[in-house]
């Protein structure tokens, strides 16, 4: 049994009751059989590609203390060296993860710590992969102060993805691996790490939220 987040519910519920109003129309006005089937079997198929986007997966996930654990399902599409400037102000290694339409959208803490910084900036819609796009985009800016460490990362919407939700706000106790969002219909999440963390993962790398090792911290 696929459980669905709840992100996903009320949108799959309107969808549901479009998709029976779709289907009573189709009954009272299309006389062929196999036509109405095909109409049907389109929209059902449908249904189960957006319920998709809502799953959420059944994982235990791979904590350590000195760990940065990979807060997104999919591709690392940028590892290297950038001025953070909207609340570190130094040199930090950016690692980011592309999400595809296809992979889980649901976000974790990297790291455990107390939420020093949490920000949502309305901004554009520029593609993900845009490297203006995690300065200009829709995105929030989460820092989690881990032993003196202060680790910055950003959900950033992309052209397709225009929802993003963040259940993050300052003085939280956040649990590496516990939940920390949602972007509806993927898009992309930016690490900002220490130059001294030693980093696991290279670009074109395929990694899972809460199981793939993205840095060790000094």
């Amino acid at each position: 049994m696929i459980k669905t987040h709840r992100e996903g519910r009320l949108i799959l519920s309107i969808l549901s009751i479009i998709i029976l109003l779709i289907m009573a129309i189709l009954r009272w006005w299309v006389a062929i059989p196999w036509l109405l089937w095909a109409g049907g079997g389109a929209l059902l198929i449908f249904y189960f590609v957006v319920r998709s986007f809502f799953r959420v997966p059944f994982r235990t996930p791979v904590t350590a203390d000195n760990a940065v654990i990979s807060p997104a399902d999919g591709t690392i599409v940028i590892v290297k060296e950038v001025e953070e400037h909207e609340y570190l102000h130094k040199k930090c290694r950016q690692v980011s993860v592309f999400m595809s339409v296809t992979n889980v959208h649901i976000n974790w803490f990297p790291v455990s710590g107390t939420v020093e910084y949490f920000r949502h900036h309305h901004g554009e819609y520029l593609v993900a992969w845009h490297p203006k796009s995690s300065e200009k985009n829709e995105r929030t800016t989460i820092v989690v102060n881990h032993d003196g460490t202060k680790i910055l990362f950003r959900q950033i919407a992309g052209y397709v993805a225009r929802r993003i939700v963040c259940y993050a706000q300052s003085g939280l106790q956040a649990q590496q691996g516990e939940e920390v969002g949602f972007i509806k219909f993927g898009s992309r999440v930016d690490l900002f790490l220490p130059l001294d963390a030693k980093i696991h993962v290279k670009e074109g790398d395929k990694v899972k939220g809460t199981q793939t090792l993205i840095a060790e911290l000094p």
